[in-house]
């Protein structure tokens, strides 16, 4: 079974897409910031990434550009899903490896066809 890992400081953000992720059936890792998600990287086979930009300790744009750096995640797919909304914001994810970008809230149907896409199940 996939593993999705949701990187979001915020609670009801996790809580909201891991149910979204939980009905597809996968499973979830939550991480709070992206040092966290990359300490869980190293113990885990993650085959997605929903990745906040503004976190404390380490921004998305700084997890992406560290996990690219790890060889088994060079191409492991990353969506990032922010409230940063400008077209800047979108260049700098894809700049630093994200595969797309969502601005919040992800609609479930939208991130159903990403995982559908992006994920073996």
């Amino acid at each position: 079974m996939a593993n999705i890992m949701i990187i979001d400081d915020s609670k009801t953000v996790r809580n909201y897409h891991g149910a979204i992720i939980k009905s597809f059936g996968l499973n979830i890792i939550e991480a709070e910031n992206g040092m966290e998600a990359l300490e869980k990287s190293l113990d885990n086979d993650i085959d997605l990434y929903l990745v906040d930009v503004n976190m404390p300790i380490m921004d998305g744009y700084s997890f992406i550009i560290e996990l690219r750096k790890m060889k088994n995640y060079k191409i492991v797919p990353v969506i990032m899903i922010t409230t940063q909304a400008k077209e800047e914001d979108k260049r700098s994810a894809y700049k630093v490896g994200a595969n797309l970008f969502e601005i919040k809230p992800i609609r479930p149907e939208q991130l159903k066809a990403y995982v559908d896409i992006l994920v073996e199940t």
